[in-house]
This record gives C-alpha cells, sequence and structure tokens, in this order.
C-alpha cells in the first residue's frame, strides 16, 4: 500500500514525522506561494489553449486556483509540513477543493521546473523595488553634495589626515559606489527575466507545449534554452547574494565613517536622534546604533553568499535536493536589504554636517603639504627635492608646534629660496581644494560638474 505523499505511489513505507519536518521547505517557501500560484495558473491556462487539457478540466482548475489566490490574500491558507513545500501544499489545497480534477493540473511539468519559476518570479518582483531604493539614496546624496561643494573636510588615507577636500566631494564617491551598484542589480535582472517552465524534471515534456505563451502570461522575456540549465541554474540568485554583498560593504563602509565622524573626537556630523539610541547606564550617550546595525548585517549577507557557492560547487546536473538550501539565503538577503536602504536614506537625508569643525581639522594639522610641495614644483623645484624640503619643514612642525601656514616667511626661505609670500594663500584649506580641478578631483568647479551629470542621470 502507497504512501499518503501526492508521490508516494511506489513507497510503502511513511516516514517519520521529524524526518518530514528535516525534509520540508514549507516553513519558508511560503513566501513563494503567490508566485507558486501565479506559475501555476500560467500553466494551466496554456495546456488550455494547446489542447492538452479539455476547456472544462482546464476551467475548474483555473477558478480553483483563483480560489485560493483569493485566500492567500486574506491571510486564510494554512500549509502544513506533511505537504513539504509551497507547491504540494497548493497542489494538496486544491485537490481538496476540486476533487482529482487537480491533478492534471501537474501535466507536463514537474516540481523542479515550477520551484524554478517560483523563484525566478520572486527574485523578479524584488529587484525593482531595491533599484528603487538605491535611486532614492542617490538623490539624497546628490542634495546633500549640492549644499556641501564647498564644505571643506580632511580627506583620509591610512586613516591619517592626508589633504583637504569638499564634502560634496566625498558624497558623490558614495553616489558612484551605488550608481555601480544599480548596474549590477540591472544586469541581474537580465537573469533573472528567463523562464524555467516548461523544462519539466530536466528533459523536457512529450506534451506539445508552449513555453513562450507562459513566458509571456509571466512576463519572462524569454526562456531558458536548454532544460538540464533551466532547472538547476542558481546564478541569478548567486548574482543577487553578490550584488547584494557589494552593496552592504558600500553601506557598512559609509556607517564606519559615520560612527568615527558623530564621535567625540571628530565631531565632523550629528545624527537625528530618531536614528541613535541611549544608554541603559550613561545618561549622556547618543549611540549610531542604526548605523551600527547596518554595518554588522553586511555579515549576515556576506554569509548567505558563502553558503550557496558552497551549495553549488560540487552539484552534478540536473536538479538536487541540495537546491531546498538556495531560497532562505534569498529571502533573509531581501528582508536585510530593504529595510537597510529605508533606515540608511533616512539617516543621512537627516544628519547635521557640523561645517566649521570639519574645515577646523585642516586647518590644524599638516594636510596642506601637497599644497607646499606642488607650490615648489611649479617654481622649478624637482618634485622630489620639493618633497623632501616639505618633509624637513613638517618635522620642525611638529617640534614647534608649528603649522606650515603660521611659519614665517623667513623660516620657509630658509628651507628653500623659492618660496615667496604668496604661498600662504596656496595653504588655505579652501584653495588648496578649489585648486584641484582635474577632470574628476575635488575642486568645486568639478564637484559641481560630478552633480550636475548626476542629476541628469537620476532625470532630476
Amino acid at each position: 500500500m502507497s504512501t499518503k505523499k501526492l508521490w508516494g505511489g511506489r513507497f510503502q513505507e511513511q516516514a517519520a514525522a521529524w524526518v518530514d519536518a528535516f525534509g520540508a521547505s514549507i516553513s519558508f517557501d511560503q513566501l513563494m506561494a503567490e508566485e507558486d500560484i501565479e506559475g501555476s495558473l500560467a500553466h494551466v491556462k496554456m495546456l488550455k489553449a494547446t489542447g492538452i487539457l479539455n476547456a472544462d478540466d482546464s476551467d475548474q482548475i483555473i477558478a480553483g486556483l483563483e480560489g485560493i489566490q483569493t485566500d492567500l490574500e486574506a491571510g486564510k491558507l494554512n500549509f502544513t509540513v506533511e505537504n513539504e513545500d509551497i507547491h504540494m501544499n497548493i497542489e494538496a489545497i486544491l485537490t481538496d477543493r476540486i476533487g482529482a480534477v487537480a491533478g492534471k493540473l501537474h501535466t507536463g511539468r514537474s516540481r523542479n521546473d515550477q520551484v524554478a519559476t517560483d523563484f525566478h518570479l520572486y527574485l523578479k518582483k524584488r529587484l525593482p523595488k531595491i533599484i528603487d531604493e538605491l535611486t532614492t539614496i542617490q538623490k539624497t546624496l546628490v542634495k546633500m553634495a549640492s549644499e556641501n561643494v564647498e564644505t571643506i573636510m580632511p580627506g583620509y588615507t591610512h586613516l591619517q589626515h592626508a589633504q583637504p577636500i569638499s564634502y560634496g566631494h566625498y558624497l558623490m564617491a558614495y553616489y558612484q559606489m551605488f550608481k555601480r551598484d544599480k548596474e549590477r542589480f540591472t544586469f541581474n535582472e537580465q537573469h533573472t527575466d528567463i523562464s524555467p517552465l516548461g523544462a519539466a524534471a530536466l528533459a523536457g515534456t512529450t506534451f506539445p507545449i508552449d513555453r513562450q505563451m507562459t513566458a509571456k502570461t509571466l512576463g519572462f522575456s524569454h526562456v531558458y534554452a536548454n532544460s538540464l540549465d533551466a532547472v538547476s541554474d542558481r546564478d541569478f540568485a548567486l548574482e543577487f547574494l553578490s550584488n547584494s554583498s557589494i552593496m552592504m560593504m558600500h553601506l557598512s563602509r559609509f556607517c564606519e565613517e559615520l560612527s568615527m565622524w558623530v564621535s567625540h573626537e571628530f565631531q565632523y556630523l550629528e545624527l537625528s536622534d530618531a536614528y541613535t539610541t541611549g544608554s541603559s547606564i550613561m545618561p549622556q550617550k547618543k549611540n549610531p546604533d542604526m548605523a551600527e546595525l547596518i554595518r554588522g548585517k553586511s555579515g549576515r549577507v556576506y554569509g548567505h553568499l558563502m553558503g550557496l557557492l558552497a551549495t553549488m560547487k560540487s552539484l552534478p546536473l540536473a536538479y538536487n535536493k541540495d537546491l531546498q538550501e538556495d531560497k532562505e539565503g534569498v529571502f533573509d538577503t531581501v528582508k536585510t536589504l530593504l529595510p537597510a536602504l529605508r533606515v540608511f536614506n533616512g539617516m543621512i537625508s537627516t544628519l547635521t554636517v557640523k561645517k566649521d569643525n570639519m574645515q577646523h581639522a585642516t586647518e590644524n594639522d599638516f594636510s596642506n603639504a601637497t599644497e607646499l610641495a606642488d607650490y615648489l614644483a611649479a617654481k622649478g623645484v624637482p618634485f622630489r627635492e620639493a618633497h623632501g624640503i616639505v618633509g624637513q619643514l613638517v618635522l620642525k612642525g611638529i617640534q614647534t608646534h608649528q603649522n606650515l601656514q603660521d611659519m614665517s616667511l623667513e623660516d620657509l626661505k630658509k628651507a628653500s629660496p623659492a618660496i615667496e609670500a604668496d604661498v600662504y594663500n596656496d595653504l588655505k584649506s579652501e584653495v588648496a581644494v578649489e585648486r584641484r580641478h582635474s577632470e574628476g578631483g575635488t575642486g568645486f568647479d568639478q564637484v559641481r560638474h560630478q552633480i550636475e551629470v548626476a542629476k541628469q542621470e537620476l532625470n532630476l
């Protein structure tokens, strides 16, 4: 006697409940219930159009699926571990409602191409939402940069003061990072926008199905050209996790600097109370918890990428049960990304820029040393010689507690006769920034150009 499973014809023993629970995926793949019903509706309508199923049977199935769809939207469906996954659960519910004719729905289809189709549909719907959130962040960065073109801040290498830069220039660097993130997700859409439906288990089907029809019905631009590839491909999911990891890295880098720059030691920025928390013991604290959480969640997303790569690395063609492990990481990444992007945008759009503190930090250091070296080079001193001269002046400044712009002209001329009184203008932070007008540089005109290009890209 067979088991009660829909696939149990050749089985004589029933698995223990705990074994069923281990093999089941309904706890997480029910997130694809909407997509599963959509895929089934497209499939049965194709079966009807091609004459594979007669109109009466097809219409019963369509009506049954539409009723399930309505109940899903109303939150009235209950799924069970006994039916393993979302596909078998929907089919079981359909069978309960319309009887044995429900079994004809699976004609010319396998769970292998069914689950792949659901997964494609799930991600296909969510990629535009992520791209939209990135666009919102880009718009915020452009607005902030426009307001801070002439805000001077220290630029860093090795986390040491390097050269003064425009804060607008800094913000536009992240604009470019998020632009590349958008391009990656947009490319990801191409590989998600392919229909596996009709590949069946791995070899296609003997029924005269119309794969182009189901693809068009579901909004896919084209179908997989190879049935083996269709049911075993998870590149689109790996691309999504890889793109998500890179994007989270960009968010994390910004949040790392944000966490430093709101500290007492820097005081370059202040976060809104709406994106910070207090301490249970220290009344004065204002902690950048949202920035820290975004930074922390980057590791969570990286883990999902590594997990799926490890799952896929040794899988023979075509479908293997291992592929059940492809979804939770993607679902969790979507669940992580969307709120992280929204919180990040809210956090940066409401922060306060302490312009005076930023500029002061560039006037009490040696970040104008390169300006002096360039000044000497422009006077005909070989740059390497100029570099050495300025290095000695910096050492003297450290020993005498003087900045370069505070040294007397007499002392500067002792280091090099080429130095004249006009050097003091070149040593000003704002002049140092303004003069860096090479393409893509931090000069004010260059930053304004970057902003104008960005506005055109965003249709602002």
